[in-house]
This record gives C-alpha cells, sequence and structure tokens, in this order.
C-alpha cells in the first residue's frame, strides 16, 4: 500500500525532527479510533493531553506519532501538535492535483457532502476522499485535509462554524475550487443577532475560493441576495439551486416513489436530468440540487451522479432507518439524533408524517438558540401536529415550552434525560410504530437510538 505519509515527509511539512522513520496510512487524534498504521497526533487540550495516551495508541497499531514532548516511539517531534497538524493539511492540500468542493450550511452539509462524494466516486471509485462524521471544526477539518492522499481526484470538505469568523480560517485551509451552502437556518442562534448575521458567517467560505471558482448558492433562501454578495468578489461563476424556475439548477416535477423516496427532474442550462433520490423528504430534493451543480460544475457524470443518489443509504444520526422487534411484530426507527434546530426538526417532523401506523416522535431539546430558545421550542407544537404525531416523548429542560404548547393537543410525556426517554420508549412500542428520535447531540439521544438496534431486525447477539 503506498504510504499516505512518510516520517520525512512529516517533519517537511511540519518542520519538526524524526526519531526512527516510519511510514503512515492514516492519521488519528482519537486514541480509541487509532488503527494499524496510523500517524497519532497527541494533541493538548484544556482538559487532556493526547501525550498520556501514546502507549495505547501503539497497542492498537499505530505506526508513528506527532509529538510535543518525549516519547519513544517512532515520532515526528514539533513545538504544538495543533499547530503540526494545521500544517499537515495545508501540505496535503498543496500536492494534491484534486478538484476540492467546500460544504457549509446550517442544515444538510453532511448529508450533502456525504451524496456528493457518493456521486462523483460512482464514477471516479477509489478516487474521492471526503471528511468523515462531521469532522467539520478547527480540529476535524485539518485532520480531513491530513488524511487526504495524494492521488485524490476529489476531495469532498464539510466546514461549519458557530462563531463569525471561523469559516474564514477553515476555508483558507481547504482553498475550494467549488464552494457550497445548503442553506441558511436559525442555528447556533445564540451567537449571532440574527439570520443574517448567521448567513453572513456562512458566506465566508467563498472567501477561500481558488481563482475561477465556483460559488453554488441556494436560490429559494431569503438571503441568497446576501450570499451572491459574499461570493461575487471572489468567485469566476455563481450557481444557483433550488426549486424556483429561475434558479439555475431547479427542479420542474417532483413525485413521491412507493419506496419513501422522491422523483425529480431537474433542469441544468439546456440539459434536463431525471433521478431518484432515495431518501425521503422534501429536504432531500433541495441537497439533491446542490450535489447535482456541484457535480456538473466539477465535470463529473451526471447520469452516474443520479444513480447514486437513488442508492445512498441513511446515515447514522442523519436519517438512518431500521426495523425493531416488538412483541408480534415490528417497529420502524428513524435516527435523526445527531443534531436539531427549528428548521430540521421541521423537515424531519414532515418526513415522519409520510409513515404509516402510529407515529412516535421523541424530541430532545435544540441548544444554542439564545434568547428566543422558548419560542423555537414552542413552534414545533404546529408541525407537531401537521405531522399526525399521535404520541411525544420530549427530553431536557428546554422542551418545557413545548409540552406547555402540547397541553390539550396531543398524548405527551415529558422526561428529564435519553435515560428516562428510552426506557419509557421501549416499554411503549408497539407493531407498526414509526417512531422518529431527534434532538441536539449534547441530549444524547444516540442512547437511545443504540438502545433500539439491540432489537435491530437481523442484528446480532
Amino acid at each position: 500500500m503506498t504510504p499516505l505519509w512518510t516520517s520525512a515527509a512529516i517533519a517537511d511539512a511540519t518542520g519538526g525532527s524524526v526519531c526512527g522513520d516510519f511510514a503512515v496510512t492514516g492519521v488519528a487524534f482519537d486514541s480509541r479510533e487509532v488503527g494499524p498504521g496510523d500517524l497519532f497526533v497527541a494533541l493538548t487540550g484544556e482538559t487532556t493531553d493526547g501525550h498520556r495516551f501514546l502507549d495505547q495508541a501503539f497497542r492498537q497499531g499505530a505506526a508513528g506519532a506527532l509529538v510535543s514532548g518525549g516519547t519513544d516511539h517512532p515520532h515526528v517531534r514539533v513545538g504544538d501538535t495543533m499547530a503540526g497538524l494545521e500544517a499537515l493539511a495545508r501540505a496535503a492540500r498543496a500536492r494534491t492535483r484534486a478538484t476540492i468542493i467546500g460544504v457549509t450550511g446550517s442544515v444538510g452539509k453532511t448529508g450533502t457532502k456525504e451524496a456528493l462524494a457518493a456521486a462523483l466516486a460512482r464514477a471516479h471509485p477509489r478516487a474521492v476522499h471526503r471528511s468523515v462524521k462531521s469532522y467539520n471544526n478547527h480540529t476535524g477539518v485539518p485532520l480531513s485535509l491530513a488524511r487526504m492522499p495524494a492521488a485524490s481526484r476529489f476531495g469532498v470538505f464539510e466546514m461549519g462554524m458557530n462563531h463569525p469568523g471561523e469559516l474564514t480560517a477553515l476555508t483558507a485551509m481547504v482553498r475550494p475550487h467549488i464552494a457550497i451552502v445548503t442553506a441558511i437556518a436559525p442555528a447556533h442562534t445564540e451567537f449571532f443577532p440574527d439570520e443574517s448575521a448567521i448567513a453572513d458567517a456562512k458566506g465566508e467560505i467563498f472567501q477561500g475560493l481558488e481563482p475561477g471558482g465556483t460559488a453554488i448558492i441556494p436560490y429559494d433562501s431569503p438571503h441568497r441576495d446576501r450570499l451572491i454578495a459574499h461570493a461575487r468578489p471572489h468567485a469566476g461563476r455563481i450557481v444557483t439551486f433550488g426549486r424556483d424556475a429561475d434558479a439555475d439548477v431547479h427542479a420542474v416535477e417532483v413525485m413521491p416513489v412507493a419506496n419513501g423516496g422522491t422523483f425529480v427532474s431537474a433542469v441544468l442550462g439546456e440539459r434536463e436530468l431525471s433521478f431518484t433520490i432515495a431518501q425521503p423528504g422534501d429536504h432531500w430534493v433541495s441537497n439533491a440540487l446542490a450535489v447535482i451543480a456541484a457535480v456538473e460544475a466539477a465535470g463529473g457524470d451526471l447520469g452516474l451522479a443520479g444513480l447514486a443518489l437513488g442508492e445512498l443509504p441513511g446515515l447514522p444520526g442523519r436519517g438512518a432507518r431500521f426495523e425493531v422487534a416488538v412483541a408480534d411484530g415490528t417497529a420502524l426507527v428513524i435516527d435523526e439524533s445527531y443534531n436539531a434546530n427549528p428548521t430540521s426538526m421541521r423537515a424531519t417532523l414532515e418526513v415522519l408524517g409520510r409513515e404509516p401506523g402510529r407515529r412516535v416522535a421523541v424530541l430532545g431539546g435544540m441548544r444554542e438558540l439564545g434568547e428566543q430558545s422558548d419560542a423555537y421550542h414552542a413552534a414545533l407544537a404546529d408541525p407537531i401536529g401537521e405531522a399526525g404525531i399521535s404520541r411525544a416523548i420530549l427530553v431536557g429542560e428546554e422542551m418545557a415550552p413545548l409540552a406547555r404548547a402540547l397541553e390539550g393537543r396531543i398524548d405527551f410525556v415529558h422526561v428529564a434525560d435519553a435515560a428516562a426517554a428510552r426506557d419509557r420508549l421501549i416499554a411503549e412500542l408497539t407493531p407498526g410504530d414509526a417512531v422518529l428520535v431527534k434532538g441536539s447531540n449534547g441530549i444524547g439521544l444516540a442512547a437511545v437510538v443504540a438502545a433500539l438496534a439491540k432489537h435491530a431486525i437481523g442484528a446480532g447477539g
């Protein structure tokens, strides 16, 4: 296997000194994720020091380490390991000839990133690199870059933020040829005066565009013109996507299909493309249009991209579905446990509303919404009613305003934490139920999904 990095290349990129020659095939900074052949980056944080886990990393198969202190293991030593990781990321970006695509947005960025990578990989197997999970912050982005093989043909990187200025730093590192904003929504409003300020912060992604690069912008967003203004000084081309006929890439026909997905006929300039989206929900129509716009901008194969969208599986925490065994039958679980904001809550409640049977919503609090938090939570009462939810389990203190708004409208219970929600749900499940689990990551609803997954049809043990 061609090494991702040699110790000499790491030292050259970081300005560090080598102790013991080695070559690595991967990079990790979480010792729990280290595998055979990895470079372990020993980051020093406010609460922990990666150097404490060097022995563990090497027991798990690490081939070398990036350190700022002494160790007997093969390593490259630098003054600061975070700065060293960033330098390695910049070196990875400098050495590649890949087409680089950056993705940001208040909602949909992980799904869009995954769908775009799958669409490009359909024509170029093993030549598409992407950021994994939601590694989209000041540590995740450089890690994802550092992991990119030199021979990659495409690189797709998710970039997130919750404060102004954060995307400026990330996009300067990624230097995308194509930059996508999926949507603007009230997320992280605790740190922004209004939604326009969120749009301004998301618009920072265009500052890093390579000369002649393409900006891809949601036409249907009320912040479209604001985003275009951010893109214009940096982009060689601006492409809009959406349902409106004036968007550069727009849907002319949208129809639900039997498996819960959606058939879309889209127009791109003089061309028309018809495809099916495996994932349910109108929000996935928007995501898919952004993907098609990016594939076209990257010179990819649109026909194969359409096929990939039709086969895209749900992501853990972001739409994955599985059946669980209950007495005398099964129940459907929709796992949206990774995160939540008002827009994504409404979208996924709408998806649940299309499912047959008794509809159960396990909803955790939405965090980082600032002074409007109570109002945002209470406002979920209407989409819950519109979706025909039969039973709601509300989790966390943030959900108190919604509990008050639902009184007398539907059957619900308000519990303190994820453990109580888990116990309540498992005790109440009946055959034919469709269950949505969604909340901010800090609420911990992934534990509810994990408990249900033990009873999934086909699960081992």
